[in-house]
């Protein structure tokens, strides 16, 4: 095992590193030793790593090192050679640049160095000042490298962590926002709170107090000589530590202090310079803060809004959001007959129809429902703008269990009543009372959201149409034999007093033993342990010792199993085995279920209690005997167990066995605990009569649709699960012990005519369905050939699992099993788009339930999305106070208002605390107001399929910042293009157009081309990215930019003015379609721009952007590879300039630009693109050159690419000998660090000992600096010229 030497010190942040790596590789986590490493090991400094137990085995010392090797093994360094590129430059920036001058901040405060004033502030300043670089590095990121925690995450977090503690106020936070954010996301991993503890962060900046460890966790096992050294500083650890240094490391610390000495002198002659000739400086405006601005003109519903207004000065979602979804809703937007007389109409562009995956009618929003509407939302519009018959179907499922306990704790609350007090009639009335007036809740919210449903066309599954296939479908199937009665072992809640489906059956999974609270105890019970006992065997001495997790089942017990081939079972081959509390003799069976290896190889058999055992009691023909009855209290026992509590009876079975001497041991035991969902009941598997389906055939049908092609599962890595499931699919249990639900249409027939023997429940012969009470009545008389006054009818208590409605929902709300015309127009539908945890439970039964009804499958694609996580990749749980409320973040909420709402939870006081501090660590100033397109946007902008979401509400701010650019955009294009401005009737290129608006047409058409693939392929990430790069990176940041000259030269001439008007064609060309390509994900702040813009065709273009065809490759055909690839090289150059000018502080002065080309061809290309350059990168003059054609004196030099090499010119421009001066001292810099790695690498066991990824890293880093010495002195060189 490796065992891993760190300082016990609490604010030793590079050992605090190699423990926080070493905690994620649980497999192969080293043994923790605060002690220095054996002299044997020449390794002096902490941390060090010895991998393996004998001294001579390789040894890492120093924190990158052990650092980089444990998080390789936690797979925590990069995924690809890029991410561990991006990790290495992380770690190299927090120890260059973070670490001295955290240092130099904080050694002081802790007493590890003199105490300068001055020094302290200057080094605080240039410590604010990295920081604000890192700052801006994490503001689009939840972590430094791809979308978990790397090593790059954990060394710059222990970089900053003693500044976080003992420097940083909550001033400085404050303006360091991502930065806070991202630290304390990271020590709130399980991991770093392991190593860390609780992390307080400073709160004033003071000296501090040296104090015992109590952070390292890892460290726990030191002992009292470790705990005396923990007081010290990691100064006196270091001086303390052991026999003398080596020459290498003397040099190595000579070179540190060397470097904190010049840093330090850099410092001083800042401060110099500020007391020689202070220069005043305007102070900088402080950042706005979001404007909420409010849409205040009175408009009654469905009235349009009003455009007249001018548009506020930012964008505000208050104001954005208000008015437009009432005035969709009563125009029949969303409605399949808006724009064409009848919906059988044929439709060339093709029907699109989708139902919504319907939410339980108790539900309220949250983040899974708003990440199924917005995909749902954008297909369906973008399938509508496509010009195809679309219909987004609505509905509500009745929820039959939730709803129930909703209804009877509101009864109880307010009334102190039970259902049974009630009756059934009445409490179902109740139901019904309470779905007229709460139920339609999750409606209004999913309207919040733009969601573009047919609202005329909503369904709820108990209305009577749905009810009505409901009562069909179970009757085809019960008279066609697919539904069959049966007695078997279904999930019984005692809490609940009803059979529940899988996936109400929540898996609690225990490491050993637990103590669990149970509905109806008030102590809590023991699980995770295992009890062994004996079994006499009758008529001998001998024993057979068995062990269960139930202990209180072996009342049930009726055999023991051993596996056929197990030698010390054969000559027990015909024996029993006693039963000591009753005289039951149970039979000693031999089956190959059983495994020889586990335990004693002897199992008990309780048949009516357990699904193996079940299977075992069918094969070997043995009694069933049921313990427990509906409630959970013991049936069939002998006294004094008989009428007890099953888990009382837990206890008394256990005293009983050791009284008898039967008990052998109880031990720890790792299982899963079934519990139920609804209740928190733990769940039982009982015997109980219901009502089944026989999937076999079903389920083979639904694998074939999928395996012939007819039947398409995006993402096909679901396939697996898919033929898994179908392929060894069991008969679905469909019967539920409820009040609220269909009521089963089955009757238990009895005929009064003594010829006819009286039937049991279990028989089906006995059984018969009907749609009413008579018609069953003739079904039962015709069956038994007797008149239907001798028939005698008692329908099912029973209703039927809410699975089964939701099975035949695609079908059943246009009117099945009538020939509607909806039904004939819309089914089978085109897509079926929800959450890959219910593909078994509502997709595989809407596929073999359609097949079975219709003949048809009722969609011919289903695209899965992923599930939603917090931003550190939790399941969303409200005990870990991380479920968001989507419309908290679209309407903003404070601390205090997320912690208001656990108060209305149902969690217990201990867990609201937890949840409490998620919630404070998560959002410390609460959610701001996103609004819904951002929110719309982040969510498809996650969605990359194959994945889980982790949703980082900072990320949503990032793109309601993107709707404000949105909003300045097409607001100063707006005023460029004037109130007389008139677009031509169609888009298209008049030949006149710039090479600016080429290349911008160019990249609009390729966008139009990405979204449309996009779409195609459900690759929403793509869609997102295209729209977001041409709005942002190529309309805004280098159109607008590139022709204001043009605009500014407008009235010049006759030329400048025609110029002028292309470039305005083009712009409104640019502005009309990208608002259309984003129109489907941003409906909203689409809507409202698009309703600003002049019409090509005011006479009959569309009133609304939602109706307005979607942009398309064939109308939109201008992508040019070659001007793109043109442009591509004019940026080059254009950010090498800036790049320069940047250098030498040229903020505001234009200097003149010499572009020596390398052929003619380039040439030719500058001169062409001469003014996008000039006016991009704020050039003078800009002068192309040939290769052969002379430099002036005096100019900057830099490589833009193998065409082009840019030369500013900076004579009398800059000072000259400072700019030497500078580069002289980064010169310096290089070469040493050239000569560090160069002696590192000439090391004799370097091959040997270094991880062939770190010396991949060290050639990179050698190959980059001699590339930046080479430029410095060609530099100083060309500088010198000018001297």
């Amino acid at each position: 095992m490796a065992s891993l030497f760190v300082s016990p010190h609490p604010d030793d942040f590079r050992s605090l590193l190699a423990l926080i790596a070493a905690e994620f590789c649980p497999t192969s986590r080293p043994r923790t030793v605060t002690e220095d490493p054996p002299a044997s090991l020449n390794a002096r400094s902490r941390p060090t790593l010895l991998l393996g137990t004998r001294d001579g085995d390789s040894v890492l010392s120093g924190a990158n090192a052990v650092a980089w090797y444990l998080a390789s093994q936690g797979k925590r360094a990069g995924v690809d050679a890029k991410q561990q590129s991006q990790v290495w430059q992380w770690l190299s920036f927090a120890d260059n640049e973070l670490t001295p001058v955290c240092c130099a901040v904080v050694f002081p405060l802790m007493g590890m160095m003199g105490v300068d004033k001055k020094l302290q502030q200057s080094s605080r300043v240039e410590m604010m000042r990295v920081l604000k670089v890192l700052d801006q590095a994490l503001e689009p990121r939840t972590f430094l490298v791809g979308e978990s925690v790397t090593l790059a995450d954990m060394a710059v977090a222990m970089a900053v962590l003693l500044p976080f503690k003992y420097a940083l106020e909550p001033p400085d936070r404050k303006v360091l926002t991502n930065v806070t954010r991202w630290f304390t996301t990271c020590i709130n991993q399980p991991q770093f709170l392991k190593v860390l503890g609780k992390t307080t962060l400073c709160e004033k900046m003071v000296p501090v107090t040296p104090r015992a460890n109590a952070a390292n966790a890892n460290a726990a096992n030191a002992n009292a000589a470790n705990a005396n050294a923990a007081n010290a500083s990691p100064a006196a650890d270091a001086a303390a530590n052991g026999p003398p240094k080596t020459e290498a490391q003397l040099k190595k610390e000579a070179k540190k202090r060397e470097k904190m000495e010049k840093f330090q002198q850099k410092k001083e002659m800042e401060e110099m310079k500020k007391k020689q000739g202070p220069t005043e400086k305007k102070a900088k405006p402080e950042k706005k803060e979001l404007g909420v601005i409010t849409y205040s003109i009175p408009t009654p519903p469905g009235d349009k809004k009003d455009v007249i207004s001018p548009l506020p000065d930012s964008y505000s979602p208050q104001y954005v959001e208000a008015a437009w979804y009432p005035w969709w809703e009563k125009q029949g937007f969303f409605k399949p007959e808006y724009g064409r007389k009848s919906i059988s109409e044929p439709n060339p562009r093709g029907i699109f129809m989708m139902c919504i995956p319907p939410p339980n009618v108790t539900g309220s929003l949250h983040l899974g429902h708003a990440l199924t509407n917005a995909i749902q939302d954008c297909l369906t519009r973008w399938h509508r703008m496509r010009g195809e018959t679309t219909l987004w179907n609505p509905g509500c499922d009745h929820a039959g269990i939730a709803t129930q306990v909703v209804v009877e704790k509101k009864l109880m609350r307010e009334r102190g009543m039970s259902r049974h007090d009630l009756g059934r009639e009445n409490f179902i009335q109740e139901v019904w009372k309470w779905k007229n007036e709460k139920g339609d809740r999750i409606y209004h919210q999913l309207k919040k959201l733009g969601s573009s449903l047919d609202w005329d066309r909503a369904c709820f599954t108990m209305d009577p149409k749905l009810s009505y296939a409901v009562q069909e479908a179970f009757i085809r199937m019960h008279d066609e034999g697919v539904i069959y009665r049966s007695k078997r072992l279904v999930n019984w809640s005692c809490t609940l007093n009803s059979a529940i489906s899988d996936i109400e059956v929540d898996k609690k999974e225990l490491t050993g033993r637990t103590l669990l609270p149970v509905p109806g105890y008030k102590e809590k019970v023991e699980f995770g342990v295992l009890v062994s006992f004996a079994y006499k065997i009758d008529g001998s001495d001998e024993e057979v010792i068995v062990a269960t997790t139930r202990i209180e089942t072996m009342l049930g017990d009726t055999a023991v199993a051993v596996h056929p081939e197990d030698p010390r079972y054969q000559h027990l081959k015909g024996k029993t085995v006693l039963h000591p509390f009753c005289d039951r003799k149970m039979p000693i069976v031999f089956d190959d279920f059983v495994d020889m290896n586990f335990g004693t190889g002897a199992v008990k058999i309780t048949p009516a209690h357990d699904h193996n055992d079940y299977e075992v009691g069918v094969r070997h023909n043995l009694a069933f005997i049921n313990i427990l009855d509906e409630n959970g209290l013991l049936i069939n026992v002998p006294p004094p167990f008989l009428g007890m509590k099953r888990f009382e009876a837990r206890k008394a079975v256990l005293q009983a066995l050791k009284d008898r001497g039967q008990f052998k041991e109880i031990k720890d035991n790792p299982m899963v605990v079934p519990v139920c969902s609804r209740s928190k009941d733990i769940v039982e598997p009982l015997l109980k009569p219901q009502w089944y389906v026989n999937c076999t055939d079903m389920g083979k049908e639904a694998a074939d649709a999928v395996r012939e092609g007819r039947l398409k599962i995006i993402p096909d890595h679901h396939l697996k699960t898919w033929f898994n499931w179908m392929d060894n699919i069991r008969d679905w249990c469909i019967s539920r012990q409820l009040w609220w639900g269909h009521r089963i249409p089955a009757y238990f027939i009895t005929v009064n005519d003594p010829s006819v023997q009286p039937g049991e429940d279990v028989d089906g012969h006995y059984w018969v369905s009907g749609r009413t009470e008579e018609e069953a009545r003739q079904k039962a008389a015709k069956r038994f050939n007797v008149s239907a006054d001798k028939i005698s009818l008692r329908q099912d208590e029973d209703v039927l699992d809410t699975w089964f409605s939701s099975g035949i929902f695609p079908f059943s709300i246009f009117g099945w099993p009538n020939e509607t015309q909806d039904l004939s127009v819309f089914y089978p539908g085109t897509l079926l788009e929800t959450g890959h945890d219910i593909l078994f439970f509502w997709v595989a039964r809407m596929v073999m339930m359609g097949l079975k009804l219709t003949g048809k499958l009722p969609f011919r694609e289903v695209y899965l999305h992923a599930v939603v996580r917090d931003a550190h990749g939790r399941k969303m749980s409200k005990s870990l106070g991380n479920v968001i409320d989507p419309l908290d973040v679209i309407t903003g909420i404070s601390l205090e208002g997320l912690h208001a709402q656990l108060k209305d939870s149902n969690l217990d006081p201990l867990e609201v605390e937890k949840a409490k501090q998620g919630q404070k660590s998560d959002y410390p100033t609460g959610i701001p107001e996103c609004g819904t397109d951002a929110l719309r946007f982040a969510l498809c902008a996650y969605t990359s399929q194959g994945r889980d979401i982790n949703l980082d509400v900072n990320r949503i701010l990032g793109y309601r910042h993107f709707c404000n650019k949105l909003w300045n955009a097409v607001k100063f294009a707006m005023k460029t293009l004037g109130d007389n401005f008139v677009p031509s009737e169609k888009a298209q290129l008049c030949g006149e157009e710039s090479v600016s608006d080429r290349w911008i047409l160019s990249r609009l058409s390729a966008a139009v081309a990405l979204c449309g693939a996009g779409f195609q392929a459900y690759d929403f990430p793509a869609i997102t990215t295209a729209i977001y790069n041409f709005w942002l990176y190529e309309l805004c940041d280098v159109y607008l930019e590139s022709v204001k000259p043009v605009f500014s030269k407008a009235e010049e001439d006759s030329a400048s003015q025609r110029q002028a008007l292309v470039c305005r064609q083009t712009l409104y060309t640019c502005l009309e379609v990208g608002l259309r390509l984003l129109a489907p994900i941003m409906p909203f702040v689409t809507e409202e721009l698009f309703q600003r813009l002049p019409r090509r065709r005011p006479q009959d273009n569309p009133p609304s952007i939602s109706v307005t065809p979607y942009p398309e490759t064939d109308e939109f055909c201008w992508h040019s590879e070659e001007v793109d690839h043109q442009m591509e090289l004019v940026m080059t150059v254009v950010k090498t300039i800036r790049s320069l000018r940047a250098d030498y502080n040229l903020t505001k002065t234009r200097a003149d630009c010499y572009l020596q080309c390398i052929d003619s061809e380039t040439v030719a290309l500058v001169q062409k693109y001469n003014l996008q350059i000039q006016t991009l990168s704020y050039s003078q003059a800009v002068i192309p050159l040939t290769a052969s054609q002379p430099v002036p004196e005096g100019c900057a030099v830099a490589i833009a690419s193998d065409r082009c090499t840019v030369n500013l010119m900076l004579k009398g421009l800059i000072d000259v000998e400072k700019e030497v001066t500078k580069l002289m001292t980064k010169k310096g810099d290089l070469e040493k660090q050239i000569e560090k790695v160069t002696e590192k690498m000439a090391k004799n066991d370097y091959k040997e000992k270094v991880p062939v990824k770190v010396q991949e890293l060290d050639a990179e880093k050698l190959r980059q600096s001699q590339i930046e010495l080479e430029k410095a002195k060609e530099a100083i060189e060309n500088f010198k010229k000018m001297m």
